[in-house]
């Protein structure tokens, strides 16, 4: 028996990536061909003049993500109301929209969004190859930290789907006033990025016996809160500064899909010290081979008053022989130019970066081996962002859907 559900959608953040089952109005909707279900749909202008779109659908616990045909824009509201209930196989009881409490069976489970339990209505916003899963629940007021199209699913594995239906109203509003989320633009150049600057960025990272190793391959322009902000919104994980603190927290938060992203990363030198911050974005069943990862210094100077952050991006593909001693290391993925891609793909998609520009320094590294014997190559480019001058003076919202 269907229930239905209201789903009021004014705002919040969150991004991410998964797996779910969906149904709309009693059809099919294939991953391949996603086609929004609604009984309801219309847009309309509120007394204020915003911009507001309400849709009513349901989804059942037997298909994939469902794409509702909402776009949303960086800043805008989004309210979601759901009843009805979910029946796995293996449940002692019916579960509605905030799923099932997570129990030590979870711990073998890879779910969409692994903040929450098995059969809690979800979302995400924009590609799925970079989109962050998000908690949607009975009731969510989210504010949209990316552009891009809403879809609503399941948090389930594609293997193990749910018996029933749920009912989901979503309302989406303009962005507030103050709003700090604004689109990137593109820029030919950018104030302090000159012939001078890359006298004093070296343009590889080094390993503790100075053999040369990755490529200096972004900047970015901002102070560290907001720099932590950007890629916490765009679904990137810290990770751990060795093996002892990786493993406490993996007991600690063993239902978290941040502990399995916060694999140690080996330490690089730039400025003659290791990384100030890792940074990793990967699924959790896959990050013990792949991962895209990124290390990140901060400069001994700045660039026009705001501080610089020097880094160098990969992914990790597989494992390898580590030249230097026979052991075993990751592999990476010798077009390095897809990672700093990547990269620029998540940040600007949040909403907080106000400039992308790309350098070609007059010392470009094209083609080279990293410090454990892998080659890669490049067009020689190097990615900078310019974080807006708001973004850190307001609360990371969207770290808190996760």
């Amino acid at each position: 028996m269907k229930k239905w559900l209201s789903l009021f959608l004014l705002g919040s953040a969150c991004t991410t990536l998964a797996i779910c089952a969906v149904r709309v109005a009693a059809q099919l909707v294939r991953q391949d061909n996603p086609t929004p279900a609604t009984r309801d749909s219309r847009t309309k202008q509120d007394p204020t003049g915003k911009r507001r779109i309400s849709q009513e659908l349901q989804i059942t616990g037997d298909q994939s993500w469902t794409d509702t045909g909402i776009d949303v824009r960086p800043g805008e509201h989004i309210i979601v109301t759901a009843k009805g209930t979910l029946r796995y196989g293996d449940a002692k009881e019916d579960n509605g929209p905030d799923g099932i409490s997570r129990g030590f069976k979870d711990l073998l489970r890879i779910l969409p969004f692994s903040g929450a339990g098995r059969g809690a209505l979800i979302g995400r916003v924009g590609d799925a190859e970079i989109a962050q899963p998000f908690l949607l629940g009975a009731h969510r007021d989210v504010i949209v930290p990316v552009a891009g199209k809403l879809a609503i699913g399941i948090n389930q594995a594609g293997d193990d789907i749910g018996d029933g239906t749920y009912a989901v109203r979503i309302e989406v509003q303009a962005p507030d006033s103050d709003s700090a989320y604004r689109p990137a633009r593109q820029v030919k150049s950018l104030s302090g990025v000159d012939a001078t600057l890359w006298t004093k960025v070296p343009r590889r990272v080094t390993d503790k016996n100075d053999t040369p190793g990755d490529m200096v391959n972004f900047l970015i322009i901002g102070s560290e809160d907001a720099m932590q902000k950007v890629f916490t919104t765009a679904g990137w994980v810290k990770v751990d500064a060795d093996v002892r603190g990786t493993v406490l927290h993996g007991i600690l938060e063993s239902i978290s899909k941040e502990s399995y992203l916060t694999m140690p990363m080996s330490p690089l030198y730039l400025f003659r010290r290791p990384q100030d911050y890792g940074w990793a974005h990967a699924e959790p069943i896959k990050v013990v081979a792949s991962r895209n990862h990124l290390r990140i210094w901060k400069a001994p100077f700045e660039i026009d008053g705001r501080a610089l952050w020097v880094g160098a991006a990969t992914h990790d593909i597989g494992f390898d022989r580590d030249q230097r001693n026979d052991g075993i290391t990751h592999k990476i993925d010798p077009d390095v130019d897809l990672e700093r891609d990547y990269v620029e793909k998540t940040l600007t998609a949040t909403g907080l970066i106000d400039e992308v520009s790309y350098a070609l320094p007059s010392n470009a590294l094209r083609d080279a081996r990293t410090a454990t014997g892998g080659s890669f190559h490049s067009d020689g480019r190097v990615l900078i962002l310019k974080i807006g001058d708001r973004v850190g003076s307001v609360s990371a919202q969207s770290s808190s859907h996760r």
